[in-house]
């Protein structure tokens, strides 16, 4: 059985550091044998098709690769588009009535449980807020991620010690649903 996946890329293509072409990125995948692989945007964003697979294997063969062509280390994240379409669908905040910059998703490698966050100030945040979902952090940040304290404090090492994570905007989460439909 043929399954889309996308890879979530950590890291790459920001402030000159960890440069990966799109067209190197999908060179590698080919090598690794996927198939119809696409990339969308600079910054870490891979579909490819194959056969249905664990995805953390996936993830691991993808950074043995880039590893292996860039001579560094690219966090991976492999996430199938039933995944995908179950984040956008559970979405705990109006999204079709926000502005896709100010919705986000934090892919996570693995769950975590809610008393890693429990630490978090909330009201200290606010409008900004958070909401745990399936190896998932929906983030609202109406003044955007840049400027986002809530982010800031999210991406603390002693939160998601352990933990890989990465972060898309509500339009790249919704262009990847739409890219890995089977």
């Amino acid at each position: 059985m043929t399954k889309r996946y996308a890879a979530l890329l950590r890291g790459i293509n920001v402030g000159g550091s960890k440069k990966v072409p799109m067209a190197q990125l999908r060179a590698v995948l080919e090598d690794l044998g996927h198939r119809d692989v696409s990339t969308y945007l600079q910054s870490g964003n891979a579909v490819f098709a194959g056969p249905a697979r664990d995805q953390q294997a996936l993830a691991a063969g993808i950074e043995a690769a880039l590893e292996k062509t860039f001579g560094f280390r690219v966090d991976t994240l492999v996430r199938d588009g039933a995944y995908l379409r179950a984040i956008a669908d559970a979405c705990p905040f109006p999204a079709p009535a926000l502005p896709g910059r100010q919705l986000h998703v934090i892919f996570l490698s693995e769950p975590i449980a809610p008393e890693r966050l429990a630490s978090v100030d909330v009201a200290a945040h606010l409008p900004e807020e958070f909401r745990l979902g399936d190896r998932a952090i929906y983030l609202y940040t109406p003044g955007g991620l840049g400027r986002s304290k809530l982010a800031a404090t999210l991406a603390r090492p002693r939160l998601l010690e352990g933990v890989v994570a990465t972060t898309r905007n509500w339009n790249t989460v919704l262009e990847l649903v739409e890219k890995t439909r089977d």
